[in-house]
């Protein structure tokens, strides 16, 4: 059985980009997806249900299925989900597991990242991956065990979000 492995959309703002997510999520075997803040969530003054039937066919589209075939759930608070991932857990008899706590990982160019070729990861884990423009903000990068990053040797600062996740959720794929 695979170890637990989790991705956090934290305020991703394209319906494309979070289909191609849980397109790639689906290839690696991730365990759940967690939207959170703005990722899928419908505009202020609209339904849920009016915004996933106008858009979620985008979503849909881009993911070819996946959205059915890995467990996601909505957050409002990144943070509040951070803090939730991690406490300690228990077995099914109740019995604390202390390795119980996922790791918690940004996808983030940052001062204090390295490169995810050298990261090594820990199970359960979840990797965290930012805004198109904005990345992942300074306050859940605060709450990170680790920031991991994909070297640039171009002119441009990044890749697409959901290019920067499979990349990085292939080489972290190979520890499960």
């Amino acid at each position: 059985m695979k170890k637990d492995f989790y991705v956090i959309c934290d305020n991703i703002r394209s319906l494309e980009n979070i289909g191609s997510v849980f397109r790639t999520a689906d290839a690696l075997g991730v365990s759940k997806i967690f939207l959170c803040g703005i990722s899928g969530k419908a505009p202020i003054g609209e339904t849920q249900e009016s915004f996933l039937k106008r858009k979620g066919a985008i979503a849909s589209k881009t993911a070819l299925g996946a959205e059915k075939t890995i467990p996601f759930e909505y957050c409002e608070s990144t943070t509040r989900l951070l803090r939730r991932l991690r406490a300690p857990r228990s077995d099914e008899s109740g019995f604390p597991i202390k390795s119980g706590m996922t790791q918690i990982v940004a996808l983030e160019q940052d001062k204090n990242s390295i490169n995810y070729t050298k990261f090594k990861p820990k199970f359960p884990l979840a990797l965290i991956l930012g805004n198109e423009v904005d990345g992942v903000s300074k306050k859940v990068l605060t709450l990170c065990d680790k920031i991991i990053e994909l070297p640039m040797a171009g002119s441009k600062e990044s890749l697409n979000v959901a290019v920067s996740f499979g990349i990085a959720g292939y080489e972290i794929n190979k520890f499960r």
